[in-house]
């Protein structure tokens, strides 16, 4: 009989191998769109009639082939046309594995729109032009990449039919990028030489770099292993919704309902119930109206304890062996996506997974200079696609983990409490940059906790 052990860690790996979310990133001449459009055209994943549309429209051009650029050329002009943190997300898949795209754009104007696109990803696509090599642009990725912890990053360097397909090209690029990369800690970084236009090593391998022997773009999406294991992290399963009938059936039921966000629940176990720090026992689990003895993340259940505690939404349940530490004092990096500015003494709302509080922006003692990694002390505020260090004193204590340890619950919103705009997404704990915490000064009156 298989253990639940062995099932927590089959359901993982069929996550794994099953499903793919990806970023790509690139200057609007690196061709990226024409890219996308190869990868989505030679994986047979774009329907008749837009490929007969485009094909019309190419005709009417005056061109001989189809302009794959096309295939995402709308979706570009609907954000010229305003729309300032949405990504375009492209569903697709082939024999070996589901994606989901995330097409950002890359220039400075919508670093948000990257920050959104990538912060859910696996795996981030930068394509550079093999004539210009890496650039500011370039960098800037690399260096999102590396602060949203995305762990696989692959450099698409494109155009090399206009550089003769040139081996020495191509290495001196994937070097100079490989060498910043990895100082930012991006993990793992993959080189792959392509012509977009022209669909070498997009999906199909080239007959003109036999000197290459990695694989295709696509082969590599479909086989680069998803490491992330939700399974493996500490529990943590924040509270959603009490669920107390109050029936004759169910007189005493009281349950707590929600998303595990990360790690294994089991029936028996003994965990602490934050910010209150009271602590109890599992006492049952309720999956799709059943009753089990284990969990994993992303399972929606309900969850039963043994004793009567005071437990509402927005409370966390963690393992007592090893729960998160509980703040005030939020200290993180945040990528300001609202068009009013972030300013010291603002008063805001801090959602952080159910847990909505409210909190002021008490320093910002850094902004961050994507181009070449600088610190800017002392900013004051900031502004839309800024990316910077902030010091936050919440209303009521928060159980944080680092993002470096958990994207789901190391990750947070500040919101305006006027109307409720998302101002700012933020990233608790260390960035990749070293930042030096200066003395928080005293609030005025008002929300000065």
């Amino acid at each position: 009989m298989t253990s639940t052990t062995d099932q927590v860690g089959e359901f993982a790996d069929l996550a794994a191998t099953t499903l793919l979310r990806f970023a790509t990133a690139g200057s609007v001449d690196d061709g990226k769109s024409t890219l996308v459009g190869r990868l989505l055209h030679d994986s047979k994943s774009v329907l008749t009639d837009q490929l007969e549309a485009v094909e019309r429209v190419s005709a009417s051009r005056g061109q001989d082939a189809p302009d794959l650029a096309l295939l995402t050329d709308g979706l570009r002009a609907e954000r010229e046309q305003g729309i300032t943190i949405d990504v375009a997300y492209r569903y697709f898949a082939t024999a070996r594995r589901r994606f989901i795209l995330a097409d950002t754009p890359g220039h400075v104007q919508y670093t948000r729109n990257m920050v959104t696109g990538a912060s859910t990803a696996d795996l981030a696509v930068v394509l550079v032009d093999a004539r210009n090599g890496v650039i500011e642009q370039t960098r800037r990725h690399a260096a999102v990449a590396a602060l949203l912890r995305v762990p696989h990053v692959v450099l698409a360097v494109n155009k090399m039919d206009l550089v003769g397909y040139e081996e020495s090209v191509f290495a001196k690029i994937a070097e100079e990028f490989t060498a910043y990369a990895s100082d930012l800690g991006v993990p793992e970084i993959t080189a792959i030489p392509i012509s977009a236009l022209a669909g070498d090593n997009v999906v199909e391998p080239s007959a003109h770099m036999d000197w290459y022997g990695g694989p295709t773009v696509l082969e590599h999406l479909e086989t680069v292993p998803v490491s992330h294991d939700l399974t493996a992290c500490p529990a943590r399963f924040p509270v959603q919704y009490v669920i107390r009938p109050q029936t004759a059936e169910h007189p005493d039921y009281r349950g707590y309902a929600g998303q595990i966000a990360s790690g294994v629940l089991r029936v028996g176990e003994a965990v602490t119930v934050l910010p209150s720090g009271r602590t109890s026992v599992i006492a049952g689990i309720d999956a799709l109206g059943e009753s089990v003895d284990i969990a994993w993340a992303p399972q929606s259940v309900t969850v039963r304890l043994a004793d009567d505690i005071d437990i509402s939404r927005g409370d966390l349940i963690a393992p007592s062996a090893n729960p998160p530490a509980t703040t005030q004092d939020v200290i993180a990096t945040v990528c300001h996506v609202a068009d009013q500015p972030l300013s010291v003494g603002a008063r805001v709302l801090l959602k952080h997974t159910t847990r909505t509080v409210k909190a002021i922006v008490k320093e910002i003692p850094s902004r961050l200079t994507l181009d070449d990694l600088s610190q800017h002390p002392d900013p004051g505020q900031l502004v839309a696609n800024d990316i910077g260090r902030v010091v936050v004193r919440t209303a009521e204590p928060l159980a944080l983990d680092a993002y470096a340890d958990s994207r789901r619950t190391g990750s947070f919103l500040l919101i305006d409490p006027a109307d409720g705009t998302t101002l700012a997404a933020g990233m608790a704990g260390e960035s990749f940059a070293s930042q030096a915490r200066t003395t928080v000064q005293a609030d005025e009156e008002g929300w000065d906790f």
